[in-house]
């Protein structure tokens, strides 16, 4: 049942990824897939080529999978690790959700932080004490990292 939802999954999204989105299994193995998000236009990681990683656990869609930034980005909501602080990827999933809303929230929060729940708190605190400032170190790190 789970690789049978996996591969409809996986069709889906080759045949219809979400805007800015791409993304295959890697290697054949459809529990493990890369995916890639551009980042969103008129933010500081416009331009920005963001890899994520994505595993799929063995009750999913019952539990979420794990998805990860595997290239350095700096916000508020991703560690230096590149773990996504976002509510549908823990407490918040549902069944009825899909890899393509996934990364749809994932690209929204890319364009809207949430930096009352930090998972980076130097990223946070600029944000909140000096925006322009917060942008030009998103878009220097997006040009060293993301491009």
């Amino acid at each position: 049942m789970v690789l049978n939802r996996i591969k409809k999954e996986l069709r889906n999204f080759l045949k219809d990824p979400p805007c800015n989105c791409s993304g295959n299994a890697i290697d054949d193995d459809l529990f493990k897939w890369q995916a890639i998000i551009i980042g969103p236009i008129g933010t500081p990681y416009e331009g920005g080529i963001f890899k994520l990683n994505i595993e799929f656990p063995a009750n999913y869609p019952f539990k979420p999978p794990s998805i990860k930034f595997s290239n350095k980005i700096y916000h508020p909501n991703i560690s230096k690790l590149g773990t996504i602080c976002l509510d549908i990827l823990k407490s918040s999933w549902t069944p009825a959700l899909t890899i393509s809303k996934a990364l749809l929230s994932i690209c929204s929060l890319l364009s809207d932080p949430n930096v009352d729940d930090p998972l980076n708190l130097e990223a946070a605190n600029l944000y909140k004490k000096d925006k322009l400032q917060y942008e030009y170190v998103v878009r220097q790190q997006t040009m060293l990292y993301a491009i």
